[in-house]
């Protein structure tokens, strides 16, 4: 009997390891894939694995792109001066909804975070100060939410970054303390950059 039911145990248990699914909502999301057609899960494997396969680092901001530099790196009307520092490409999405800044990102990829094992080396913190030593960047822009992991990564890169020149901004901190900021509204957004202060 345990045979007839471990490919439903073996996609419950996939599901289950997605961030924020839990065992019950796993379940739940095993069942309603099997209550599809076929074309639907062939559907949603193909988007999957299509995805996997072609989506990569943007080489100059490190966001995900389906191609070699992604669109926004791309946009010649974007300031190639001002490059805003975020750890996620969701903050990038929050912030472009914002329709207000006209810079450039990169994309760290975590925060620094001891607890976690995350160190400054498996960040993407070798690819900014890279760019930043081909002279186009004269401020950086510390778009990090305001929790522990946030400011202990916001000071050790202005303590990198100062020294070379250039200008080390970090929002204002009209974000809730310990909040993410790829859940902030568009407004908190914008206030929260046109308030940034230097470090």
């Amino acid at each position: 009997m345990a045979e007839f039911f471990e490919p439903l145990t073996v996609l419950t248990e996939q599901f289950n390891k997605l961030p924020g699914i839990g065992k019950k909502t796993a379940q739940r999301l095993a069942y309603y894939i099997l209550t599809q057609p076929m074309e639907y899960a062939e559907a949603f494997s193909k988007a999957l694995l299509d995805a996997k396969s072609t989506i990569r680092y943007c080489s100059v901001c490190q966001n995900i792109s389906a191609t070699e530099i992604c669109p926004i790196c791309q946009n010649s009307k974007r300031d190639v001066h001002t490059v805003m520092v975020v750890k996620s490409p969701k903050e990038v999405i929050a912030l472009e909804r914002t329709n207000e800044f006209n810079g450039l990102y990169h994309i760290l990829h975590g925060e620094i975070s001891p607890m976690d094992g995350i160190s400054p080396e498996d960040l993407k913190i070798k690819e900014l100060l890279q760019r930043i030593s081909e002279g186009n960047i004269s401020e950086i822009v510390l778009m990090l939410s305001p929790t522990v992991e946030g400011d202990a990564t916001s000071m050790y890169l202005a303590k990198l970054i100062k020294p070379l020149g250039v200008k080390v901004t970090r929002i204002a901190q009209g974000l809730p303390m310990g909040s993410d900021i790829e859940y902030a509204d568009e407004a908190t957004l914008l206030m929260a950059f046109k308030e940034r202060k230097e470090l």
